[in-house]
């Protein structure tokens, strides 16, 4: 049986890969930090990847596909690909949130970082710009994808004002990750700019 059949056995290929890997360079001790940072990175990759893939590929394919008088036109996209790419949008964005927050109050500079102290300020500013990108993802795009796409109903005009709102605070979000990514690998590797 193959692992790489099935994305589940994939799934958990790579995370018994990555136990062995960490096993074999870090011995049986568990470490606590590393485990939430990896956890934390792991969300925010499918994330921000996710971000990424419908602001850069999914809305203008589906802009040329409406445009295209002889295609296909977007059905199948907005039927099977783009809710069950929201699903994991929308859920990574909590783990990412939920797992940086942890790691924070861990680290015993939650409070430091939201309230941007001279101590937590560079990780401050990354954890209040994710903080305002999940809110967008839960408060403005999802409920409005699912006027979109037809999971709850909603007359012509009120689709057509969620589209433009989902695709503003998307874009929102897409200005902000790269903001936000600097001040996370700032914390973690002393400063951006020096």
């Amino acid at each position: 049986m193959n692992p790489l059949n099935s994305v589940n056995g994939t799934i958990i290929s790579g995370i018994a890969l990555a136990v062995l890997l960490g096993l074999a360079t870090m011995g049986i001790n568990f470490n606590v930090n590393t485990f939430l940072v990896w956890i934390h990175v792991l969300a925010g990759v499918t994330w921000i990847g996710l971000l990424y893939y419908f602001n850069f590929v999914q809305v203008p394919a589906l802009a040329e596909a409406v445009a295209d008088e002889g295609g296909p036109g977007g059905a199948g996209i907005a039927k099977y690909v783009a809710p069950r790419a929201l699903w994991w949008f929308r859920w990574s964005a909590v783990v990412t949130w939920v797992s940086g927050a942890a790691y924070l109050a861990h680290l015993g500079i939650l409070g430091d970082a939201f309230m941007l102290t001279d101590a937590g300020f560079t990780i401050g500013v990354g954890a209040w710009l994710g903080t305002i990108m999940l809110f967008n993802v839960w408060v403005l795009i999802w409920p409005n994808q699912k006027k979109i796409l037809g999971i709850v109903d909603a007359s012509a005009e009120e689709i057509g004002k969620a589209k433009r709102v989902a695709l503003l605070a998307s874009r929102t979000n897409t200005l902000l990750s790269l903001p936000m990514l600097m001040s996370m690998v700032g914390f973690g590797h002393g400063g951006f700019i020096i």
